[in-house]
């Protein structure tokens, strides 16, 4: 089987497709982490015509997620004569007109992955704009959330998945969580993984590979997208 993985330069997923014999290649505007030969630099756009059998894509999240939404807006110095919004933005950081941009383009991108000519499609994307968006499927048996622990990783981060010609995927290891007592002092339980902090915040460090480092898929995942996607 033909296999294209769209958007990943770590190579975990199309490692474990070519750990059962595919013909996989992963397709990144970066080179591979792994110095691997089956990796075509580049855009992912350019390569979705070459007779796959099977997509797997992980376009840019930067600017789909909910997570600053309030960057979306333009600033307002009346209000907040400082920096124009309720907190202070970090350097890099895009706002108003040009984050809008950058998430039109995002949204743009990830649909002509989704409408590529391939039979097979999964795309996948943390919760965000794209779980509203018209021209997606909004339930079952299109969409599907999955988390890193259904697969046996010690992680939560909650990941949908959106697929065309594929079944769901089938949860294999359960990985126990933690129980912490949050709010401290109030006596209530809740399960956290190692991720997270006893918040339920991500406990990755900030640094300029957070994101890269964030983005990577589960073990546990690619392994089961192979096993359970093969057939």
């Amino acid at each position: 089987m033909k296999v294209l993985i769209a958007c990943e330069c770590s190579g975990v997923v199309r490692r474990a497709f070519r750990k059962l014999g595919h013909d996989a290649w992963s397709c990144d505007i970066l080179p591979a982490e792994d110095c691997s030969e089956f990796h075509l630099q580049g855009d992912a756009l350019s390569a979705i015509g070459r007779g796959w059998d099977l997509m797997i894509g992980h376009p840019p999240c930067d600017f789909l997620t909910n997570s600053a939404v309030w960057a979306l807006k333009d600033a307002d110095f009346v209000r907040y004569p400082d920096v124009g919004y309720h907190q202070k933005v970090k350097p890099g950081t895009l706002t108003g007109l040009a984050r809008r941009t950058a998430r039109q383009w995002a949204i743009e991108f990830f649909l002509a992955l989704w409408n590529a000519p391939i039979p097979r499609i999964a795309i996948e994307n943390p919760i965000g704009a794209m779980n509203t968006h018209p021209d997606l499927p909004s339930e079952e048996p299109g969409r599907q959330i999955i988390q890193p622990h259904q697969f046996g990783d010690d992680a939560s981060k909650a990941t949908c998945l959106w697929l065309k010609g594929l079944p769901h995927l089938v949860g294999t290891i359960d990985f126990p969580p933690r129980l912490v007592e949050w709010p401290k002092g109030s006596g209530k339980m809740v399960k956290r993984w190692s991720n997270q902090t006893d918040s339920g915040q991500n406990n990755v460090t900030p640094s300029a590979s957070r994101s890269g480092d964030r983005a990577v898929t589960y073990q546990g995942i690619a392994d089961a997208m192979a096993n359970q996607w093969s057939a």
